[in-house]
């Protein structure tokens, strides 16, 4: 299995990055604040207008560190990377595969059936943990979510084309998006939430979703790559420029385990409140640069809890979900697994 390496996140607007000898040091104002050796890092992410050294970057495209750019709300600008790994064989079968609707439909299937799993088991955990001090209304919500989501999950085996599928993750996410709101136990209007927005988020809990969905990204893209795969070519997600359907659709099966659960628990633990977000002009929503920093070291430590791979039958940081799933797609690619088998929560 992979070593899970480091991710840099650089959050000072003035940060300068610069190599020094083997490692990269950060410097803000001109007073270095931290260093990291190059062979420990997996990539650099960093927030607003930071600079980095040509050396460094050369040095990074050399090592295979990955440096993204991304606004100060987690939107993807940019990235600078490396020559391309992988085989250009496997490349070619997952561009085949793309083209090939019933071989595309499998590989849907499977993504949408585990990604409606994973959002019932974040259901289930709520109605587990908390549904005794639920009242009466919020408790039926959820049972009566739990059992559609259940349903869409079921009824995956029998759509025959990936738009059906497409269809599904639709209905699953329109369920599990009308409960969320019964998963913040904060009470606090500032919290409220009335269902997903994205390009700005309109309120603070679709900000803080859409920020840890950047980072979830990032990572997914990051996965595909390092095992072959090219991040741009889906199966759910259809064929758009500049898109990376690939990583998205990874994504989906890892939204609920990382991402959700981790931005419910920040919000019911009182980890971020209501001033930890900036309400712009325009009615954009976006953490404030304090609360950024603590989300990503919540990030960090949340990719660091351990859990038993369902297929692989592996103890694994949920940090190398990614990769794990990623090689399973690359084996079935090659024709080693019949089917990809995508993450499902226990």
């Amino acid at each position: 299995m992979r070593r899970m390496l480091n991710t840099i996140y650089v959050t000072s607007e003035d940060a300068w990055l610069r190599k020094d000898g083997a490692n990269l040091v950060v410097e803000v104002g001109g007073a270095e604040r931290g260093r990291a050796p190059l062979h420990m890092l997996d990539g650099v992410v960093s927030f607003g207008r930071a600079g980095a050294s040509p050396a460094l970057l050369a040095a990074c495209a050399e090592a295979g560190i990955t440096v993204s750019h991304l606004d100060p709300n987690g939107r993807f600008l940019a990235r600078i990377e490396g020559k391309r790994s992988g085989n250009v064989l496997l490349r070619r079968a997952q561009f085949r595969l793309a083209d090939d609707p019933a071989r595309r439909a499998e590989i849907v299937r499977s993504i949408v059936a585990a990604k409606a799993a994973n959002q019932r088991a974040v259901v289930r955990r709520a109605l587990r943990d908390h549904g005794e001090a639920m009242g009466a209304d919020a408790r039926a919500a959820l049972e009566a979510a739990e059992r559609r989501l259940t349903d869409v999950a079921r009824r995956t085996l029998a759509a025959a084309s990936a738009d059906a599928l497409r269809g599904l993750e639709g209905e699953a996410a329109l369920v599990y998006f009308g409960v969320f709101a019964r998963l913040v136990r904060v009470d606090d209007p500032a919290f409220a939430f009335g269902g997903r927005s994205r390009r700005p988020p309109l309120d603070r809990m679709n900000a803080l979703l859409s920020f840890l969905y950047a980072l979830l990204g990032h990572d997914c893209r990051s996965a595909l790559e390092a095992h072959g795969l090219d991040p741009q070519v889906g199966f759910l997600h259809t064929d758009r420029p500049g898109r990376a359907g690939l990583a998205l659709d990874l994504m989906e099966e890892l939204r609920p385990v990382l991402a959700d659960r981790l931005a419910l628990s920040l919000v019911n633990r009182r980890q971020v409140d209501a001033g930890d977000f900036v309400v712009e002009e325009a009615g954009g929503v976006r953490l404030t640069d304090e609360a950024r920093k603590r989300v990503l070291v919540a990030w960090q430590e949340r990719k660091r809890d351990e859990l038993r791979h369902p297929f692989l039958d592996e103890s694994m940081p949920l940090g190398l979900l990614a990769h794990a799933q990623a090689q399973l797609l690359a084996r079935h690619l090659r024709g080693d697994l019949d089917g990809y088998p995508a993450f499902i929560w226990k």
